[in-house]
């Protein structure tokens, strides 16, 4: 059964719940057309807004954003594409309010600091807009079940941009993992090993790299997101990782996270990036950054499974998210591109490269569309999820990576942060289906469907 088929099949049910999408009852949306309005137009926002404009069934009304280099960077690429010029909010921090009344907007898109996912994803949804919001969708735990209520009391669907679920050798996992080509799964690892002192101190001359200030005096993500790493011990970005094998686990779907333990390493990385690039006078060498160098966090699952994630951004290694999906018949490996399968590979106890693998599991996704990203960012990937968002809100269906999938996810960015507080004590995992993931089916990406 393929995605759309199974929504037809329990359209009733949906009914019943009396959870009905205000855009479904709006009838405003055009036939051919989705209407969007994007909060937050920094480099984060121009790439979606550069993905959106490449297609002819998507016309963005509005943007919003605070700072005006923003706007004129991204007005830059209206002009460029021929496109015509969005509604532009810019009054304060609170003009999106005013943005998301449009009646000319079915979706919106957030791409600003981590702390104003939520407020601005509720007030989204609360208008009845179909609402996209990036990575990490929360920051706080009561975050996770404020976007869970909203969503419940309103119907307005939210979907978490989490692009790494669409990556090419990901999605041909799934694919052998949905074909029982690993058994029974057992144990899967992840995380987020990107080096990015570079991202987190900015000296404004560069989008990326060379200086060693944060907050005000920086440029882009240095303004707020390396203040996380001076307030915060625990695994500040989850998702990347644990999105992807949370899919091949089946998480809201028929399997549920339970608890997890964390811990911490001591903190230098930021410290000594500083005093490299900077000096030991520097007034940044004085800061005492909280957030340990890797964080390293175990979840139990509640059919058997165990997810290690690793969060490792603060000292100098090559980028690898860690995948490592192993069942009771073999496993694969993303560092070294490597699998084995007892039985189907070529030596007992010797690897094989994943290469032809992944050509002969390649996902129907990425066998129908794989031209169509050529022009995306991060591989490829940014297209398909962007195209999941529009294609939800043509269809007027939940999207493939729902609110709850957003809320739990997220949420172990918070609770990692509790147990590594409490001694890597166990933290219970809350359950945001609220005992609806006993019967959900899966609905992410099945067959060539978004």
């Amino acid at each position: 059964m393929n995605r759309r088929e199974f929504i037809n099949k329990t359209s009733a049910l949906a009914a019943a719940s009396s959870i009905i999408p205000s855009i479904v009852l709006s009838n405003k949306q055009p036939a051919n057309k989705v209407r969007l309005g994007f909060i937050g137009v920094g480099l984060r926002g121009q790439n979606h807004i550069e993905q959106a404009l490449y297609r002819d069934d998507v016309e963005i009304n509005a943007i919003c954003d605070i700072d005006q280099k923003s706007i004129d960077a991204t007005l830059a690429i209206f002009k460029e594409k021929g496109r015509k010029v969005p509604a532009i909010y810019k009054n304060g921090e609170r003009d999106f309010e005013n943005m998301v009344k449009r009646d000319d907007l079915d979706g919106i898109v957030i791409s600003t600091p981590w702390e104003w996912h939520v407020p601005m994803a509720i007030v989204s949804m609360k208008a009845g807009k179909y609402t996209a919001v990036e990575v990490s969708a929360t920051v706080k735990l009561q975050e996770s079940w404020d976007l869970v209520d909203t969503f419940e009391k309103t119907g307005s669907h939210c979907m978490i941009l989490e692009n790494v679920c669409y990556r090419r050798d990901v999605m041909a996992v799934l694919n052998m993992v949905r074909q029982n080509m690993f058994g029974d799964l057992l144990h899967t690892q992840c995380g987020y090993q990107h080096d990015l002192r570079e991202v987190k101190f900015n000296d404004g001359k560069k989008a990326y790299g060379g200086g060693v200030e944060f907050g005000k005096n920086a440029y882009s993500e240095a303004r707020w997101r390396t203040q996380h790493s001076v307030d915060r011990n625990g695994d500040l970005y989850p998702t990347h990782g644990l999105g992807p094998v949370a899919e091949m686990l089946n998480i809201n779907r028929g399997n549920q996270f339970l608890y997890l333990t964390s811990i911490a390493t001591k903190s230098m990385g930021l410290h000594n990036y500083i005093v490299k690039n900077g000096g030991e006078n520097h007034p940044n060498a004085k800061v005492n950054f909280k957030c340990g160098d890797i964080v390293t966090t175990n979840i139990k699952c509640a059919n058997g499974e165990t997810i290690m994630i690793s969060h490792d951004t603060n000292v100098p290694r090559p980028y690898s998210l860690g995948f490592r999906v192993q069942g009771t018949n073999g496993l694969w490996m993303n560092d070294g591109n490597h699998i084995y399968l007892e039985g189907i590979s070529k030596k007992p106890h010797t690897w094989d490269d994943f290469k032809e693998y992944q050509e002969k599991y390649d996902h129907p996704l990425w066998k129908k569309h794989a031209q169509n990203a050529e022009n995306a960012g991060h591989g490829g990937i940014d297209f398909f999820v962007l195209r999941a968002f529009i294609e939800s809100i043509k269809n007027k269906v939940a999207p493939p990576i729902d609110v709850y999938d957003a809320a739990a996810w997220s949420a172990i960015s918070p609770l990692s942060e509790e147990s590594i507080a409490k001694g890597s004590a166990p933290i219970q995992i809350p359950d945001f289906t609220r005992g609806k993931w006993k019967t959900n089916k899966p609905i992410f990406a099945l067959g060539d469907d978004y």
